[in-house]
């Protein structure tokens, strides 16, 4: 497709039937094209009979040469919706994906009608989606959500993310550093939840997509020779910072959950969980300290 789409007068219309041509799903193109055009979804249904931009038209034209290279929709884009939000995501962070999504509603399932001064981390937060769905999704001022990351780079697009969601932000913390090393001494034994998409993936899975090898960072993908290593040390670190009654959750593998309700339960955690995803996969376990 010619960048020069203004000049051949096409409407959205028919750039949209051309774009489908070109990558084969109808949702995909539509998807494109609300993105170069700047309009959502109900929208760009309003703008079907006018002319592409020549500036909409380059946009699209350079997205799709990405997208040919086998570069992954959501990077291409540079956004991607997680729950209510809509967040930037670039190579810096893991793509938000739906089956995360269940994890906080298990930690707003713990709250329960705990509705003020509500201390949360956010461990290896990426793209801020979890902490920043709580946020979002909890009374405005209920909660001070901390998201910690190895990545300065991580933490720079999860800021940008923060500002993105207005005044629930207020709540916001970032801390840099590995896990538990990156809080202040203030939260010691204050937290009422710490929440973990952590690394979990087996060095050398054969499950692993090649896309996902190929541009998705890989310190946030593989944790060792099991994909244990750092869900155990999370598991063995948290407890110190949970307040009496605290709750740890974190994601992992669908075949880790024998192997990590250990590691819960050798750390003192009661009440250990395994939760499944929108799939019915087991995909998170949960514990209570104190």
């Amino acid at each position: 497709m010619s960048g020069e789409a203004s000049a051949e007068h096409i409407t959205w219309r028919a750039m949209l039937q051309r774009v489908e041509e070109q990558v084969g799903q109808r949702n995909i193109a539509r998807w494109l094209c609300e993105h170069a055009s700047g309009c959502d979804a109900d929208e760009f249904s309003e703008v079907l009979d006018e002319l592409v931009s020549e500036r909409s038209g380059q946009q699209l034209h350079d997205m799709l040469q990405r997208y040919a290279t086998g570069e992954p929709l959501q990077y291409v884009m540079g956004r991607w919706a997680f729950r209510q939000l809509d967040l930037l995501v670039d190579k810096r962070v893991l793509i938000p994906r739906p089956e995360t999504e269940l994890i906080v509603d298990i930690v707003k399932n713990y709250l329960g009608a705990k509705r003020e001064a509500i201390t949360l981390v956010d461990l290896g937060t990426g793209s801020g989606a979890i902490g920043l769905s709580l946020l979002h999704e909890l009374p405005l001022g209920a909660a001070t959500v901390w998201m910690t990351d190895e990545s300065e780079d991580a933490l720079h697009v999860a800021r940008a993310n923060a500002a993105g969601i207005g005044r629930p932000a207020i709540g916001a913390r970032f801390a840099h550093g590995n896990w538990c090393d990156a809080l202040p001494a203030e939260l010691v034994g204050v937290c009422d939840v710490v929440v973990s998409n952590p690394p979990y993936i087996a060095e050398g899975d054969a499950e692993v997509e090649a896309s996902v090898l190929q541009w998705e960072p890989s310190d946030a993908l593989f944790a060792g020779v099991d994909g244990l290593a750092d869900i155990a040390q999370i598991v063995q670190t948290v407890p110190k910072w949970l307040a009496a009654g605290g709750m740890l959750v974190t994601e992992m593998g669908y075949t880790q959950a024998s192997a990590i309700q250990q590691l819960f339960s050798a750390a003192g955690f009661t009440h250990v969980t395994v939760h499944q995803d929108l799939t019915g996969r087991d995909r998170f376990v949960s514990g209570i300290f104190g």
